[in-house]
């Protein structure tokens, strides 16, 4: 489900945050899967305010101690927390996080935490470029910026799964098996993901779970000398704040959830629902590109475009498209659904997809969309990969029993993830098998999030938002007991600062003075 990593594309960031669904880390479907998780599985710590833990005191208590990041403006400390809250004598877990100062102190309200989403994303890196510098001046003002990384995520005990090289062969497997001989090579290649995570990460698999950042998310807030956690969380941080806000109710301060995860929805539906989710907003590029005169993909329905996309999906899988990586074997189908996914997450990046197609159709030229793959893996030039899949995976696959069993459980539903979308179903109904083979067993369950006695939170759903279905949305704010959903009628995933003037100033008036959108408001 698209994470909420940074997805850039030549220097430009296309989505400021994204999902990564459990499937997405098998290689190619791209997007979906994972975040899905699930309800707040491990025991709940009190709800009142003051009440901690004796064994918990001493991580409650502690001292930030900052320190210059190497990057003007910002600050950088390590919190501890401990490996596993059933047991903190069992060791620490150092936790990286940032901040930026409110730009005017005389009008500071306190801290206001970030996420991205992901699972896998590193707020640090989206609060140093993005959130910390992007958000509205007004905020910035007020509020000292702050993030982390969530355990397993980069600076803070990263999951470590595949060298580069092997994750270069991971993200090539295809994921649309014809033939029982391909099918077996997937489930491989899923085994082996797995089994490397194992090797390089054991001790932290079984503790990186969304309820885990949670408690950590908690420790945080302390520390920082808030009485009450403010907080913005996109995408799979809407799942993280969701969490926190039902964990810690009496500790919610002002909750902004933009581009809502269900929680109550179990592995299969909420990757199930994703794909939906990108064939819709597939037919809304497809529907902008038909009128285009430079549509590669020619004019027409939305329903002719998805066919000739189709059939370019099924020419790649045969012969993949060159390109100049001496690392890659080409863009096969793979690759190819994958830069088309990225770039559904914003429709700003709908040009650059075009372009990418057009070279990779008329001039047999794949090196665009392997660009937005790559910038979907977040693999840099020099064949490293940030370690946003295999944290995706770690948290996707603890958080929730799989999707699916095995094989069989796939080829059951692939009908109905083929009607869910024609273009992209069963490639995203095969990656969604991953979590199947998953070394660490699953600790949490798909369960509503009610957060009882919390104040109003703000849930965001944008209409045709490809990672977290608009529906999601309207379910986790019926399921909060003090939930608000505020609705943007647009494309791209989430909604706070992508140019609607209406989302901005609902949400900003909320964090600045308190004062929620009434209930059902649209822009």
């Amino acid at each position: 489900m698209d994470t909420s990593r940074l997805l850039r594309t030549t220097g430009t960031v296309i989505a400021a945050a994204g999902l990564l669904l459990s499937g997405c880390t098998s290689g190619g479907s791209g997007g979906p899967s994972a975040s899905a998780s699930s309800g707040a599985g491990s025991a709940a710590p009190s709800a009142e305010p003051g009440a901690v833990p004796a064994a918990l005191r001493p991580y409650y208590d502690q001292k930030l101690s900052w320190r210059d990041c190497g990057v003007p403006g910002f600050d950088c400390t390590t919190m501890k927390a401990p490996l596993d809250y059933e047991h903190p004598e069992s060791g620490d877990i150092d936790i990286a996080v940032a901040r930026r100062k409110a730009t005017s102190p005389e009008k500071r309200l306190g801290s206001l935490v970030v996420n991205p989403g992901g699972p896998g994303g590193s707020g640090i890196g989206y609060l140093q470029a993005y959130a910390g510098i992007g958000y509205p001046a007004q905020v910035r003002a007020a509020y000292d910026m702050v993030s982390f990384d969530p355990r397993g995520v980069d600076r803070s005990s990263p999951v470590q799964c595949l060298t580069g090289p092997a994750m270069d062969r991971y993200t090539q497997v295809d994921q649309t098996p014809d033939t029982p001989a391909e099918q077996a090579l997937l489930v491989a290649a899923f085994k082996e993901f797995a089994a490397a995570c194992q090797t390089h990460s054991q001790r932290i698999l079984p503790h990186v779970s969304t309820v885990d950042a949670a408690r950590d998310m908690d420790v945080l807030r302390a520390a920082l000398g808030d009485e009450k956690l403010t907080y913005v969380g996109a995408s799979y941080g809407t799942f993280l704040g969701a969490t926190y806000a039902d964990l810690f109710p009496g500790r919610v301060g002002r909750l902004v959830l933009d581009g809502a995860m269900d929680p109550s929805r179990p592995a299969l539906e909420l990757n199930r629902d994703q794909t939906e989710g990108f064939e819709t907003a597939f037919r809304a590029f497809a529907a902008d590109c038909a009128k285009q005169p430079d549509c590669p993909l020619g004019q027409g329905s939305p329903d002719a475009v998805a066919a000739r996309l189709k059939e370019f999906f099924r020419k790649v899988d045969a012969v993949p498209v060159p390109t100049t990586d001496p690392a890659r074997t080409g863009v096969g189908e793979a690759l190819a659904t994958t830069g088309v996914i990225a770039a559904l997450y914003d429709e700003n990046a709908w040009p650059q997809l075009r372009e990418a197609l057009t070279a990779a159709i008329k001039d047999d030229d794949g090196n665009g969309l392997l660009a937005l793959a790559d910038s979907y893996y977040e693999r840099e030039p020099d064949g490293k990969y940030a370690n946003l899949m295999s944290a995706n995976a770690a948290v996707n696959c603890l958080d929730q029993p799989p999707a699916f069993d095995g094989p069989a459980a796939v080829e059951k539903a692939l009908p109905s993830f083929e009607k869910a979308s024609p273009v992209f179903g069963r490639g995203l109904a095969w990656a969604s098998l991953n979590c199947a083979y998953w070394p660490a067993k699953a600790t949490g369950k798909a369960a509503a999030l009610t957060a009882k006695g919390a104040p109003p939170i703000v849930v965001v759903g944008t209409t045709r938002d490809p990672a977290t279905p608009y529906k999601w949305a309207q379910a986790l704010a019926g399921q909060l007991d003090s939930g608000v959903l505020l609705t943007y009628d647009g494309d791209g995933h989430t909604a706070y600062g992508r140019g609607s003037t209406c989302i901005d100033s609902a949400i900003n008036r909320y964090l600045l003075e308190g004062k929620a959108p009434e209930e059902g408001k649209k822009c």
